[in-house]
């Protein structure tokens, strides 16, 4: 999964650069949407008066039409489990937390299966508490209750603050948008590298963003999972009904209760299926929970000896979507849906316009279902409530379920391979068909 993040300095990307970089990460990082604005620091927060801030984030992830990792034992199992379990959680201090486990599997897909963050961040305990969380019984977890502790942090990132630009990329990105059998008029817009302005960046696409207000592991927070317990959660894990926490410098009364609304979401069933020269139906089961959805496509190529980059979201205005795939409040979920940048809860098909992914091999589709956020607190905030008031803490949960996969002929012939290695059969492989999801992860570890 490629990550990008918004360049800082626009300007300076027509300033050569000794190091090279590849056109894509250039030119998504150019386009992706300016950050809506950066969360809360733990101390601006604790000035305004909550003693006690706590974040749980669900995520439900569905990875080439998986929805759990496959069974791999050997060398290829304990290598993805060192994979899940090394990395470690920066926060916006520009240091990494260690001890963190799987801790911030929720921020982007990576992996199949659900997934879940929690912090907290107590003002008496500024730098640091430990908590125990009481769940629901058969939460399936993988602990019961949960140790929120507080990493150490590492020392800050080396490196120069200054962005490093490369010299002109060549090349061009192509953008369509919206569901429909064909493309539509004024379309796609295109950005040619060797030709670009910086006033092109900005008014190539329309970029919407989401600011990040959840689980992080920031300096002082109490986090789980961490190294003494590393999440692994089930299926079947639900965190509906009631949740105590309590530790050091936690208020009392820290409790809230969850409904289905707040719990791990259904996975995102993306299908799809036909020729790139034809149009593409993309569809999916409803999920209940869903308050909205939105889709993304992305293929690269040649033409003239120089990269080609196609893109397509399913918002109806011109927006690419890549700083939409996200968690997202209710509030600009709705916004959203009332611009037509996101399709509605009882959508469950959109068409990719034909033809514009024609002579591509390996088009990544990619989809969010949004779920709901509920924010809790203690006091409970009255309706008309002055600014001055100050509750004993606050809680912010958060789920949302994401799919990833291959679009098109190219998914059907991944699913039929899936088949046939369920029915015991590989002749697909030995056919020369392209190899099926399980295939490739195991591919990477040569099992």
């Amino acid at each position: 999964m490629l990550t990008v993040s918004p360049a800082t300095r626009p300007a300076a990307a027509l300033r050569s650069s000794p190091r090279q970089v590849s056109l894509l990460a250039v030119a998504l990082s150019l386009i992706v949407a300016t950050a809506a604005g950066a969360a809360d620091t733990p101390k601006a927060a604790a000035a305004r008066g909550p003693i006690a801030q706590y974040w749980m984030d669900l995520a439900t992830y569905n990875l080439m039409g998986m929805d759990e990792m496959p069974e791999m034992g050997g060398i290829a199992g304990s290598m993805m489990g060192n994979m899940m379990g090394a990395h470690a959680a920066q926060g916006r201090d520009g240091r990494h937390a260690k001890g963190v486990g799987n801790f911030g599997l929720t921020k982007s897909i990576g992996m199949p299966g659900r997934q879940i963050d929690i912090a907290l961040y107590t003002a008496n305990k500024p730098a640091g508490t430990s908590a125990t969380q009481d769940i629901p019984q058969r939460a399936d977890l993988g602990a019961s209750p949960l140790h929120l502790v507080t990493p150490p942090r590492e020392g800050a990132a080396g490196g120069s603050d200054e962005p490093t630009y490369p010299e002109r990329p060549r090349g061009r990105i192509l953008f369509y948008w919206g569901c429909s059998a064909t493309v539509k008029p004024g379309q796609p817009r295109i950005l040619d590298m060797a030709k670009l302005s910086v006033q092109d960046y900005g008014a190539f696409m329309q970029g919407r963003s989401v600011p990040d207000r959840g689980a992080r592991a920031e300096p002082g927070h109490a986090i789980w999972p961490n190294d003494r317990e590393n999440s692994h959660v089930a299926r079947s894990a639900s965190v509906v009904g009631e949740h105590v926490v309590a530790g050091e410098g936690v208020p009392e009364h820290m409790q809230f209760t969850l409904s289905r609304d707040q719990d791990f979401m259904p996975s995102l069933k993306l299908d799809s299926a036909g020729k790139p020269s034809d149009s593409i139906r993309v569809h999916w089961p409803s999920i209940a929970s869903a308050r909205a959805y939105l889709l993304t496509a992305m293929s690269g190529g040649e033409k003239d000896g120089a990269p080609d980059l196609i893109l397509w979201s399913s918002s109806e205005p011109p927006d690419s979507g890549m700083g939409l795939m996200n968690y997202a409040s209710n509030a600009n979920i709705d916004k959203w849906l009332r611009e037509k940048v996101l399709l509605g809860s009882d959508v469950t098909e959109c068409n990719i316009p034909a033809g514009i992914f024609d002579q591509r091999e390996g088009t990544m589709l990619q989809g969010i279902a949004y779920g709901n956020e509920a924010n809790f607190s203690y006091p409970p905030k009255p309706t008309n409530a002055p600014p001055s008031w100050s509750p004993d803490w606050v809680a912010r949960v958060r789920n949302k379920s994401v799919a990833m996969t291959l679009l098109g002929e190219d998914a059907s012939a991944m699913r039929e391979q899936g088949r046939g290695r369920n029915r015991g059969d590989d002749s697909g492989a030995r056919g020369g068909k392209k190899p099926g999801p399980v295939d490739a992860l195991k591919g990477l570890f040569g099992h």
